[in-house]
Order: C-alpha cells, then sequence, then structure tokens
C-alpha cells in the first residue's frame, strides 16, 4: 500500500486526503514577473493546492546546435530558440520573489527541474518537491540524482511506453520511496480518445506502493474530474489569463474560471466516492419511509399455515411489517395467527425460531 506523502503541514497525498491540485502556470507567465504573481493569485482564488513554474538552465539542458536554431512562428519570443528560451527564463532570484509571493497566500510553490543544476537550484530554495516533467522521465541520471536530494518527487509520463516508465520508477524507488507518477499524454490539446484514463488504473494495479496522479493537457474540465474519480491523487492543469495569448501552452490551459470549477467539481466528486460499503442511509429514511414495501397476505390465511411465495405479496403498507426482501425469510415459516387478505404480515404473527 502507497505510503503517505507530506509536501507540507495540512497538504498531503495520500489515499485518505484530498487530490493534490497543481496549477501548473509553466511559462504561461511571457517571461514577465508581474503577470506570473497574477497567475499566482488567480491559482489561490481559484482553489488549487500549489502553483508550479518550470526551471532550466539553458546550457545544460540544450547543446549549442538546439538553441542556435531559427525559430520562427507566431509562438516565439526571439529569432532562435535559445533566444525564445532565454526570454522565457526567471532567475533563481526571481524565482524566491515567486516562492514568497505563494507562501504568503498559503500555495505550495515548487517547479519542474529541466536539468542538473536545475535540480540543485530549486533544492537549493528549499521546495517541498520536485517535478520531473514527461521529457526527462526516461533521463534516468537525472531521476537518480533528483531521487538523491530526497525531497518527494512528482514524475509526469508523456511519450513514454510502459517498459520505460517500469525502469524509471525502478530506477528512482531504488533511491527513495517518496515519489508518484502522472499519467501524461504530450499533446498540447490532447484528443479525448488519445488521453486513455485507464492507464491510470495500469499503473495503479502495477505500483501499488506509490500514488498515481494525472497531469491532463485536454480542453475542458471533464476528463480531469474522472481521472479523480478513477484514483488520480495529483491532478495537474495549466493555468492561463488569456487562452488567445501568444505561447502553444495557452490554447489547453484553464482561465481561472475554468480552474475553480475544475477544483470545485472535484471537491464534489471526492465527497460522492465515499465509502464503497452498501447500505441504507440515513438521508434515504424518509424515502424508505415512504415507499419501502411489507409484505402482506394475498388471500385470507388461516392459523397454522405453512406460508408459501403465492400466499404473500410486495405492497406499501400499513402498518409496517416486514420488509420485502425477507420473502425467503418467510416462506415455510407457520402462522401463529390468521391473517386477513391485505394485511401486513407482522414478526408476531409467524413462528420464527
Amino acid at each position: 500500500m502507497a505510503e503517505d506523502i507530506e509536501i507540507t503541514p495540512g497538504k498531503v497525498i495520500g489515499s485518505s486526503h484530498p487530490c493534490f491540485i497543481i496549477a501548473e502556470i509553466g511559462q504561461n507567465h511571457q517571461g514577465d514577473i508581474k503577470l506570473a504573481k497574477q497567475l499566482i493569485h488567480a491559482a489561490k482564488d481559484s482553489g488549487a493546492d500549489c502553483v508550479k513554474f518550470q526551471k532550466s538552465s539553458l546550457a545544460d539542458k540544450f547543446n549549442a546546435g538546439a538553441l542556435a536554431r531559427p525559430y520562427p512562428g507566431p509562438h516565439s519570443w526571439g529569432e532562435t530558440y535559445g533566444q525564445h528560451k532565454q526570454h522565457l527564463e526567471f532567475s533563481l532570484g526571481q524565482f524566491r520573489e515567486l516562492q514568497a509571493c505563494a507562501l504568503d497566500l498559503g500555495l505550495v510553490f515548487s517547479a519542474s527541474a529541466m536539468d542538473m543544476v536545475s535540480v540543485d537550484e530549486l533544492d537549493s530554495i528549499n521546495v517541498p518537491f520536485i517535478k520531473i516533467g514527461s521529457g526527462d522521465a526516461d533521463n534516468f541520471p537525472l531521476l537518480q540524482h533528483a531521487a538523491s536530494k530526497q525531497r518527494p518527487l512528482i514524475i509526469s509520463t508523456g511519450m513514454q511506453c510502459m517498459e520505460t516508465v517500469r525502469e524509471m520508477y525502478q530506477t528512482v524507488r531504488a533511491v527513495t520511496h517518496k515519489f508518484c507518477l502522472l499519467h501524461c499524454v504530450s499533446s498540447y490539446p490532447t484528443p479525448d480518445e488519445s488521453v486513455n484514463l485507464r492507464v491510470i488504473n495500469t499503473f495503479r494495479q502495477e505500483f501499488p506502493d506509490i500514488h498515481v496522479g494525472y497531469s491532463g493537457h485536454e480542453l475542458g474540465t471533464a476528463i480531469s474530474v474522472a481521472a479523480v474519480a478513477m484514483g488520480a491523487k495529483v491532478l495537474e492543469r495549466h493555468l492561463t489569463l488569456d487562452k488567445s495569448w501568444k505561447g502553444s501552452d495557452h490554447a489547453c490551459s484553464l482561465t481561472p474560471a475554468e480552474l475553480s470549477r475544475l477544483v470545485g467539481d472535484v471537491r464534489c466528486v471526492e465527497r460522492a466516492l465515499g465509502s464503497p460499503t452498501k447500505r441504507r442511509l440515513p438521508c434515504e429514511e424518509a424515502c424508505h419511509a415512504k415507499l419501502g414495501k411489507t409484505l402482506v397476505a394475498a388471500r385470507r390465511l388461516e392459523a397454522g399455515r405453512e406460508l408459501g411465495a403465492r400466499d404473500l405479496l410486495a405492497k406499501v403498507a400499513e402498518p409496517r411489517g416486514f420488509a420485502a426482501a425477507r420473502l425467503r425469510d418467510l416462506i415455510g415459516r407457520t402462522l401463529r395467527v390468521a391473517v386477513e387478505r391485505d394485511q401486513s404480515i407482522l414478526p408476531s404473527y409467524v413462528h420464527i425460531p
């Protein structure tokens, strides 16, 4: 059974705890720290538990050729891919500023570490967990390095096959048990038919000693709510203030209103999941009193008669006697007294050992 993972006091990833909901700001801040803070406030107002950014050391994540590649197009912030990425990258000092903003609001703050330098930097500012994105899910040295920090890890699994996910699990599990895997499809936005939520069940069955979650890039909120109903204990969705803004993530991000609705729906579903025990509930008593059926005599029955199935009918009746479900219990029992047609069969009328 998976152990609880305490992220911060009061925020726990665990079977008996609410789903941990991450508002992924990523790079939807457009490189503007004021906008980043607005997104943090929007996440708080929407009811998220956590805000998450992305941290890269560009020289350690990309080689020179990748950084020099021309990057034209409507989502570009520079002539080359390196200039584009640099525009969107905050310094460690700016991360501390954003962290303080989130903590002042009572939000958990963290980021995805895209390289080993970024793992070290996030560790240095004492983030309560480190996220490993799908692009590094098969980067086993990075996984080992992040696990060595002994901070909880949340690892997305987009673009990976099950064999790689197993190796990922074994790599991290050899170092720490404080991690969870997120089912994820790295397509922006993800078509509904490609989401494959049943992978959540596959992960839960194959890795019963860790918690499983979902990182969604689909349009809307229904699929994310379904993921929680299927057992996801972490839910991550991107947040934006305007889906038309420059940047490839905005189209599949949620607005604050959508995120608020998602959080509310998730909490509603969690309450509705309730207990696995089927029983009549206190809230059903009024309906049962009105509609619950009692066994009555199908005809006049003489005292001493051994009851058969044709002697009894189920009707809404007064006074209440044996419930309709007790029919088989009464077959073969002997009446102590005569009972008129349509009269309720009361416990005192029947010989029951």
